[in-house]
C-alpha cells in the first residue's frame, strides 16, 4: 500500500482524496493534510474553495496552479498541531532541482461546520 501524500499511513483514496472530492474535513490538521495532497495532486479548485471567504479575493489561481505544477512535492511534515494552528513543513524540488522547505504556521477557522484556511505565518521571516 503506498501512503497518502500527506504521510498518513491509509491510502490517498482512503485519506485525502474524499476530502479533496468533497467530504468535509473534520478538523484543522486534516484540512491542512488535504490542502497539501491537493498540491501534489493539482486540485486548484479545492485550493481556493478551501480558503475562507474572507481572504480569497487576494486569490491567483494561475499563480496557485504554477506553484502547484512547477514544484516536485516530496513530504509534509506536521511540527505541531492545535485546534485552529497547524505547523508544518513541506519538501520539495523547485523548477531547477534545489530542495527546497515551507515551512509555515497556518491559522484556520471552522466557519458554518466547515474548516477553513485563513492565513499563514512563516517563522524566522523578519
Amino acid at each position: 500500500m503506498k501512503k497518502c501524500f500527506c504521510g498518513a499511513n491509509k491510502p490517498f483514496s482512503g485519506c485525502c482524496g474524499p476530502i479533496i472530492k468533497g467530504l468535509t474535513a473534520d478538523s484543522a490538521e486534516k484540512l491542512m493534510r488535504s490542502r497539501y495532497s491537493a498540491y501534489v495532486t493539482h486540485a486548484i479548485d479545492y485550493l481556493i474553495e478551501t480558503t475562507h471567504a474572507s481572504k480569497r479575493a487576494g486569490l491567483v489561481r494561475k499563480e496557485i496552479e504554477e506553484w502547484a505544477k512547477t514544484n516536485v512535492w516530496q513530504q509534509l511534515e506536521i511540527v505541531s498541531a492545535s485546534e485552529f494552528r497547524v505547523e508544518f513543513k513541506a519538501y520539495f524540488k523547485d523548477r531547477k532541482g534545489k530542495n527546497q522547505v515551507h515551512h509555515e504556521q497556518s491559522m484556520f477557522v471552522y466557519d458554518n461546520a466547515v474548516w477553513y484556511y485563513l492565513e499563514g505565518e512563516f517563522p524566522g521571516e523578519p
